[in-house]
């Protein structure tokens, strides 16, 4: 009865001793990792459809490393995004023995054999490449470590306060979690808490600028469903004003500035004047449709088309400044009115208000006495005192009839005196209300843009 129950006993011992030298033999030097591999992943001992056998849940960490950003025009809402999608996790299955001369072992080749995380993008826009063929990397460590890598390619659909535009910085997001496994099975966290992306030494960027990148985990709005483990990714970009300044701003004020030139035109110069006003006009004209065709469409206001409407009323306004400057000078004169040419509107009756200033103070009383009754009479000439000067009142002195009263009438402007007296008021009116509009749209537009950046 001992015997056959020693050999039974033996034959078992034999059978392990011999698996345990096979499986030893799988490791010892010079095994490829080829071979290593289809004997770790033999359907005996492992089952892909299987979650890695750990005590808790499956922590996948989760790292992005930026190797490109494009956006494809400047005036869009939508950017390009090229990344390695890099995620670790640990799988006991796939310890192999220190035997091996291989620190890591290359399993692209065992990519449909092993279990990989699901992990699927939300909230983005859509892949530019198509999933298949796609870039990846898979390594397996001794410890049993799997690091999975691949590349994406997404074209992002960003959101932007196009009211403001261009001083608006556009935000794009997107969202990575397990399609299938809850958060008690499955749960991504960032690498070493990674608070921001990892930017490549080449990052290469084509009309995408992007000042601020966020890495956390999905809140209530980015979340797609609540009981998956989800990880967000916000990535904030601002646009080029550089551009916008030397093709929009800077032709803008001097198309503007130029239609003011007339003003220091004569008011009869009608070539000049109207070339330099329908020029201006239609160059920025060209300007401003030939851009805005490249705009996003929006139904309520932009900061463009503020700028575009002004512009365009300053450059209309100077051409009817023109043409009424040019409709009052040709008027005929009243009275006939003589004008001097040469001389200036403004400056020509100085001299004619500092005499007036000068004679009523000296003249503390005025050139009106008044008597008794305290009525002001005026001052008049008469003829009857003869070749000597003589000044009495109206109503005392000499008699009414050989009175003649020295009433100084007003006499009307010279058309032409009005014409050049309207491009003198419009020298310093147009420039001065140009100006604070300058001042009051980049201020209005530039707190905007300093107020979303400190959300």
């Amino acid at each position: 009865m001992g015997q056959p129950w020693m050999l039974v006993r033996a034959a078992a011992i034999l059978l392990v001793t011999r698996q345990t030298l096979a499986l030893s033999d799988i490791f010892e030097d010079g095994k490829s990792d080829k071979e290593i591999l289809d004997n770790l992943l033999r359907a005996t001992r492992y089952d892909k459809r299987l979650l890695p056998p750990v005590q808790e849940t499956v922590k996948v960490d989760v790292s992005v490393l930026l190797l490109s950003l494009a956006s494809p025009d400047e005036s869009s809402l939508k950017y390009e995004v090229e990344f390695l999608l890099q995620q670790q996790w640990f799988d006991p299955r796939l310890k192999y023995s220190n035997q091996s001369r291989y620190d890591f072992l290359n399993a692209i080749h065992h990519h449909n054999d092993i279990w990989l995380p699901d992990t699927y993008f939300i909230m983005h826009g859509d892949f530019k490449d198509p999933l298949i063929p796609m870039h990846f990397s898979l390594r397996i460590y001794r410890n049993g470590t799997v690091f999975y890598s691949m590349r994406r390619h997404l074209i992002l659909s960003c959101q932007g306060h196009l009211n403001i535009f261009p001083f608006d910085d556009p935000e794009c997001s997107f969202s990575l979690e397990s399609i299938s496994y809850e958060m008690k099975s499955i749960k991504y966290v960032w690498k070493n808490d990674e608070d921001v992306l990892k930017k490549s030494s080449s990052l290469a960027t084509l009309n995408a600028y992007l000042i601020k990148n966020q890495t956390s985990e999905c809140n209530q709005k980015n979340n797609w469903r609540g009981n998956y483990s989800c990880l967000g990714v916000r990535l904030i970009f601002t646009r080029d004003r550089a551009f916008y300044f030397t093709t929009v701003f800077i032709p803008g004020i001097i198309l503007v500035t130029s239609s003011f030139i007339t003003f220091w035109l004569e008011w009869n110069a009608v070539p000049a004047r109207v070339m330099i006003g329908v020029t201006t006009m239609l160059n920025f004209f060209t300007t401003s449709n030939g851009f805005r065709s490249t705009l996003p469409v929006v139904s309520n206001l932009t900061a463009m088309n503020v700028w575009d409407g002004v512009c365009m009323c300053f450059i209309y306004a100077s051409l009817l400044e023109f043409v009424c400057v040019n409709y009052v000078g040709r008027k005929r004169p009243l009275h006939n009115v003589v004008y001097r040419p040469g001389e200036n509107p403004v400056i020509q009756r100085l001299p004619a208000v500092l005499s007036r200033i000068g004679i009523i103070l000296a003249s503390p009383l005025g050139d009106k006495k008044r008597d008794s009754t305290g009525v002001a009479n005026e001052i008049v000439s008469c003829t009857n005192c003869g070749p000597n000067p003589c000044t009495h009142t109206a109503n005392n002195g000499c008699a009414a009839e050989s009175c003649l009263l020295q009433v100084r009438k007003k006499e009307p402007p010279h058309p032409i005196r009005v014409a050049k007296t309207i491009d003198v008021i419009a020298r310093i009116t147009f420039p001065t209300a140009f100006a604070v509009f300058l001042i009051f749209f980049f201020y209005h537009y530039s707190s905007y843009t300093h107020s979303d950046s400190h959300k």
